[in-house]
């Protein structure tokens, strides 16, 4: 096989996985991808086990070519750190999604997007979703200027990342607790301010889609490898129990033979001959 040939039978990595991800979410985002065939083409990604069969998942939308099967390489690539220094990406905030406004409806920020540096949102008898797990960020503080009357706004960050909150509410409040919470290096700071009138400002600290099936993906390989160890052992027990009892049973035909064949027990045991009359 030489280096340049595709190779669709050769096993994916995570890596791997995590680019069409990547394609997915962006598809989802552009609208080219509605929720149900996200969800079910991010299960077909995460149960993939090769590029033959990542490619066909995006074959139909820009990029499509990152699961398209690679040049075989004997040499591993390095793996990007995926630091918070890549995530900050800097510049201005033109050209950016810079607010959001939901009246008697919804709207929602998620995915692979780009946080700008001020972010403001208003929610009237309605809600908002603002989830900074995959995005990117504009610099290393940004500012959600959150404003809620008779509704609600939703922030989601991933660990790591610094969370300080200075919102007002009248009768309504502010999540308070996430704050407080120690910030990875070079992590940024995420400021959530406004105001909110019978309504409410969540925070909330969750793990990346990516990474939560990660986790539940190893939990269900090591349930099923303790579930493997104690199949083995059950067998093993009875195993050890059968040889046993086919012990004992033939020692109990032996018997039996014996005294079927010797009524008076003239060829017994050593110890049986010696025994005492009066013991036996």
């Amino acid at each position: 096989m030489t280096d340049d040939a595709p190779a669709p039978d050769l096993r994916a990595s995570d890596a791997d996985r995590e680019r069409v991800t990547e394609v997915l979410r962006d598809a989802l985002a552009e609208g080219r991808l509605d929720m149900e065939e996200f969800q079910e083409r991010l299960d077909a990604t995460y149960q993939a086990r090769t590029y033959g069969e990542l490619a066909p998942i995006t074959r139909d939308l820009p990029a499509s070519g990152t699961a398209v099967a690679p040049a075989v390489s004997l040499t591993k690539d390095p793996v990007t750190g995926g630091s918070w220094a890549d995530r900050i990406v800097g510049g201005d905030d033109s050209g950016l999604s810079t607010w959001a406004v939901a009246v008697m409806s919804g709207f929602e920020r998620k995915g692979r997007w780009t946080a700008p540096r001020r972010f403001n949102c208003f929610a009237f008898w309605g809600g908002g979703t603002i989830d900074l797990r995959d995005a990117n960020f504009a610099d290393r503080e940004i500012v959600i200027n959150a404003v809620a009357v008779m509704g609600g706004i939703d922030v989601t960050v991933p660990p790591g990342v610094e969370v300080v909150v200075r919102g007002v509410g009248v009768m309504g409040g502010f999540d308070h607790r996430e704050e407080g919470v120690p910030a990875e290096p070079g992590a940024p700071r995420v400021i959530v301010t406004g105001f909110a009138f019978w309504g409410g400002v969540g925070v909330q600290r969750k793990l990346p889609r990516a990474e939560r099936q990660r986790l539940r993906e190893e939990r269900r390989r090591e349930k099923q490898e303790l579930k493997e160890e104690r199949r083995r052992e059950h067998l093993e027990r009875a195993e050890r129990q059968e040889h046993l009892d086919s012990a004992e049973r033939h020692r109990r035909e032996l018997e039996e033979s014996r005294r079927l064949h010797d009524p008076l027990n003239l060829h017994g045991t050593r110890e049986e001959r010696e025994r005492r009359p009066e013991d036996r």
